[in-house]
C-alpha cells in the first residue's frame, strides 16, 4: 500500500490549488490527488460561467468577502503569469425598475465595506459599457473579469505534478479509517495511506466527510443552473459581463450575461433542484440522491420561504419564453430566435438543518484531516487564496 504524507480527495479547482500549495508549504513532502473521474475538473470547475468576481455580494467579514477580494487580483496575475486566457473586461450590475434601485444602493455599500473598487453610474454611462442594456441606474466593477477555469485547473495539476506530487484518476474513494493514526483510503482502484488527509470533493463533500466519520453538520443539495448562449449573429449585444440586482430574499444571482474567454455569450443561470448530483440534464435521476433532498428536513424548510422564487425558477426551466422574458428585462432586443441552449451546470449546495444556505466556505476539521463541505461561488475565482488558507491551516494542525 503507498503511503503520503498528505492526501487530497477532489480533482476540482480547490483540491487541485490546495495540493499545489501544500507542495509549496511542504517541499520534500509525498503529496497525493485522489479523483474519482478519468481527467481534472470535470463538475462545477469546468461547467460554471467562468467569471472571475469582485467580492462585492457576500456577507463583509466572511472568507467568501476577503477571498473573493483578494482573489480577483491573484487569479488574474496567475492567468497573466501562466498565459491563460482571461480578460479584466468589468461588469456593470444594472437596476431595470424603481423598486431595485434601493437595493443597488444597498449592494454599493456592500462593495465599500468589503473593499471592492465600485463606481456609481448613470443610465447613460451603462450604455457607454453595454449600449444595448435598458437600465435607470448602474454599478460598475473594473476589478471583474473572466477566465477558462478549466485550463486554470489543469495548470495548477500540471505545477502540482513538476512539484513531486501524484495525482490519480479513477479512483472513486469508498471508506476512510483510521490505523496506527494514518488515514487508510480505500478506493475502486486500489488503497492508500495518508498522515494527513483533506477533502475537497465537492458535489460529494459530506458523503466524503462522513466516510471518514465526521458529521459535517451541512447536506450537500444539488441544484442545477441552466444556460442558453447568443446564436453568433447576435454576440454584438453583450461587450462583457452584465448582471441584474439580486433578489436578497433568494440565494442565486439571477440571470445575467457573459461573454465567455471563446467569445461566446451565456445567459443564465436560472437555478431549478437536480434529481442527481451529477444531474446535468433535466432527465437526469439518481434515485439516491433525490431520496436523500426529500428525506432532508432542511430542503423543505428552504422551499416553503422560497416558494414563489422556486417556482418561477421551475417555470423558467421549462419555458424558453419565460427564459427569454427574463433576458428582455436587460436587453430588450433579444428575441426568442437570437439563443440557444447550452450545457447546464449543477452547483453543490451546502445546507443547514433548519434550511438556510450556508454563506461561508466551510471547513470541517476531523483526526488528522480537514474536510472543505461547502465551497460554492466565487470558489473558483478565490481557488488560489482558498488553497494557500487550507495549507496554512494543514500547518498549524500538524
Amino acid at each position: 500500500m503507498a503511503t503520503f504524507d498528505y492526501a487530497v480527495i477532489g480533482g476540482g479547482i480547490v483540491g487541485l490549488s490546495t495540493a499545489m500549495h501544500l507542495g509549496k508549504k511542504f517541499p520534500g513532502a509525498r503529496l497525493l490527488v485522489l479523483e474519482k473521474e478519468s481527467a481534472p475538473a470535470q463538475h462545477q470547475t469546468g461547467r460554471n460561467s467562468g467569471v472571475i468576481h469582485s467580492g462585492i455580494y457576500y456577507r463583509p467579514g466572511t472568507n467568501r468577502a476577503k477571498f473573493a477580494r483578494a482573489g480577483a487580483l491573484s487569479m488574474a496575475a496567475f492567468c497573466r503569469e501562466h498565459r491563460l486566457p482571461h480578460h479584466i473586461c468589468g461588469k456593470v450590475i444594472v437596476a431595470t425598475a424603481e423598486r431595485e434601485l434601493p437595493l443597488l444602493e444597498n449592494l454599493f455599500q456592500r462593495g465599500q465595506q468589503n473593499g471592492v473598487p465600485v463606481k456609481k453610474i448613470s443610465a447613460g454611462e451603462v450604455r457607454a459599457h453595454e449600449p444595448h442594456v435598458r437600465c435607470l441606474a448602474g454599478l460598475w466593477l473594473e476589478t471583474t473579469g473572466i477566465a477558462g477555469y478549466r485550463r486554470v485547473a489543469e495548470k495548477y495539476l500540471e505545477l502540482f505534478e513538476a512539484g513531486g506530487g501524484v495525482a490519480k484518476f479513477r479512483n472513486e474513494v469508498r471508506r476512510v479509517t483510521e490505523r496506527g493514526g494514518v488515514n487508510v483510503i480505500e478506493t475502486g482502484a486500489g488503497d492508500y495511506e495518508a498522515k494527513f488527509l483533506i477533502s475537497c470533493a465537492g458535489l460529494h463533500s459530506d458523503r466524503v466527510a462522513k466516510k471518514s466519520g465526521v458529521q459535517p453538520g451541512v447536506q450537500i443539495v444539488p441544484f442545477r443552473g441552466e444556460y442558453y448562449e447568443l446564436v453568433p449573429a447576435k454576440r454584438h449585444l453583450v461587450k462583457g459581463l452584465i448582471y441584474p440586482v439580486p433578489n436578497p430574499a433568494f440565494p442565486f444571482l439571477g440571470v445575467h450575461f457573459t461573454r465567455m474567454v471563446d467569445g461566446s455569450i451565456h445567459a443564465g443561470p436560472n437555478a431549478v433542484l437536480a434529481f442527481a448530483r451529477e444531474g446535468y440534464e433535466k432527465t437526469d435521476f439518481n434515485a439516491r440522491d433525490f431520496a436523500e433532498t426529500m428525506a432532508f428536513g432542511g430542503f423543505w424548510k428552504m422551499a416553503r420561504r422560497n416558494l414563489a422564487e422556486g417556482l418561477k425558477e421551475m417555470w423558467r426551466s421549462f419555458s424558453k419564453a419565460a427564459f427569454v422574458h427574463s433576458m428582455q428585462q436587460i436587453i430588450p432586443e433579444i428575441t426568442a430566435e437570437d439563443v440557444v441552449s447550452s450545457p447546464a451546470g449543477v452547483r453543490a449546495q451546502a445546507m443547514l438543518p433548519d434550511g438556510a444556505l450556508s454563506d461561508d466556505f466551510l471547513i470541517v476539521p476531523g483526526r488528522r484531516a480537514l474536510h472543505v463541505c461547502n465551497a460554492p461561488s466565487p470558489a473558483a475565482t478565490a481557488s488560489l487564496e482558498i488553497g494557500r488558507h487550507i495549507a496554512g491551516e494543514v500547518a498549524r494542525a500538524v
